[in-house]
């Protein structure tokens, strides 16, 4: 299958714009910190389209909160949009874990705690560069 970009696809380009510029709250808090490259360096991503299968009659996607694709990794934030759809989170982190994509998820109230999500964030970085290297 040929690389196919997300720009191909206006409407859900226009929803992951849509999603930047109406962030909630606890993504305000935690791009701030990634933004600035603080976390080792590494560059992180918000809503960012992950394109899960494309064929001639119908796209799956995924609009990631963060993405860091040097990592391959993945951070969610769960809010109360959230509640009762534990089910599709659950399937949809299998499918990306099956791209290679690593997920982790963080409820909306954690990050009232904000210094012990940055630390938790680093520890999920460190594995992830030590499980890439090691599959080098």
């Amino acid at each position: 299958m040929s690389r196919i970009h997300y720009k191909e696809f206006k409407g859900i380009s226009l929803l992951a714009r849509d999603l930047r510029n109406n962030q909630t709250p606890s993504e305000k808090k935690l791009w701030e910190v990634l933004r600035r490259k603080d976390l080792f360096g590494y560059k992180f991503l918000r809503q960012h389209l992950i394109f899960y299968r494309i064929d001639k009659n119908w796209v799956d996607f995924y609009i990631a909160d963060f993405y860091c694709a040097k990592l391959m990794l993945i951070i969610e934030l769960d809010g109360s949009s959230h509640e009762g759809r534990e089910e599709y989170d659950r399937d949809r982190d299998e499918k990306l874990l099956s791209k290679g994509l690593a997920v982790f998820r963080f409820k909306n109230e954690e990050l009232n705690d904000i210094n012990n999500i940055i630390g938790e964030i680093r520890r999920i970085i460190q594995t992830q560069v030590r499980q890439l290297s090691n599959n080098k």
